[in-house]
């Protein structure tokens, strides 16, 4: 399926190309044809981009909920896509930064402070840390990090039109070069949540029994708050804060191979970039020739899933 949905990502779109053309472009690039360096220089660059960030933000998700013990945890519903939108867009509009090693590094500052945050206003009263609490800090920290953005886009309008549709959730027009430079970050991150696999399932069980059977429940929750934010803060660099993805599809996974985490997270991997990749080739159809963000498909589609998971009670306190 994620095979297919790259190859309709490839040759669909305002102008459509053949399957031999596309076959070409990618195994006997020529650039003297035009649809060959059309589709090598900007479509291949966009279907990878949605796959590696899809991967990203499910990976993430499904991290964040066995951490956090919250069903309807993810990046963007905890504020930490927020966090990082913020600092790449101060960084941008305010200091007219267009260097992505820097804006990598402040998406992964913007993340960082608001998952600070976040657990910290979570863990507040009695209890300690609860699933409520920490959506609650999460739905906070998302609208002052929003705020804060719109405040900055108001006081420079110059940048508002660059920054406006990004802000969305977009990977059209994204350079190979993003790709490149986040490449190797997002690859160690993901390769190092799946080598902590059998630590989440220990952790799964709680905190006590993962220390009783030997486990550094702070170094490995450290360790995998790194990876979170790694993968967060890369995937809203190159493409916006793109959300629900985080929500949605660890419950597909989990749904399909169980809870153990060593099939989960590969599992989430491919998910993931099986539904920003068809989610952004859906985005070309839905108001020809122009496109639709592909951050508005996805809330489509993880608003009605996060509605029904309220209803069916998995915000308990």
């Amino acid at each position: 399926m994620l095979a297919a949905a790259m190859a309709g990502s490839l040759l669909l779109g305002v102008v459509r190309y053949r399957l031999d053309t596309g076959w070409s472009a990618v195994f006997s690039y020529n650039e003297a044809f035009m649809e060959q360096m059309i589709i090598r220089t900007t479509r291949l660059p966009r279907a990878l981009i949605a796959a590696v960030v899809g991967s990203s933000l499910a990976v993430a998700g499904a991290i964040m909920q066995t951490l956090t013990r919250n069903p309807l945890a993810s990046p963007g519903i905890l504020g930490i896509n927020a966090g990082a939108s913020f600092f790449v867009v101060l960084a941008a509009v305010m200091f007219s930064v267009s260097s992505m090693p820097v804006l990598m590094a402040m998406g992964f500052a913007g993340a960082a402070l608001a998952a600070i945050v976040v657990f910290a206003l979570g863990s507040l009263g009695r209890g300690g840390l609860s699933p409520m609490r920490l959506l609650l800090a999460g739905a906070a920290i998302s609208a002052l990090f929003s705020s804060f953005t719109q405040g900055i886009l108001v006081l420079n309008k110059q940048g508002l039109g660059s920054v406006l549709f990004w802000l969305t959730g977009t990977i059209a027009g994204r350079e190979p070069d993003m790709l490149i430079q986040c490449w190797p970050y997002l690859a160690v991150a993901l390769a190092a949540s799946w080598a902590l696999s059998p630590q989440l399932n220990v952790l799964m069980m709680g905190e006590e029994t993962a220390q009783g059977l030997g486990q550094r429940t702070l170094l490995l929750k450290a360790a995998l708050g790194v990876v979170v934010l790694v993968l967060a803060g890369a995937s809203v660099s190159i493409a916006g804060p793109i959300g629900f993805i985080g929500v949605v599809v660890p419950h597909l996974a989990r749904y399909l191979v169980g809870v153990d985490h060593r099939w989960v997270i590969p599992c989430c991997a491919l998910l993931g970039a099986l539904l920003l990749v068809s989610a952004d080739l859906a985005a070309r159809f839905i108001m020809v020739p122009e496109e639709v963000p592909v951050g508005v498909m996805t809330a489509l589609i993880g608003a009605p899933f996060f509605i029904h998971a309220a209803r069916k009670g998995m915000m308990r306190s």
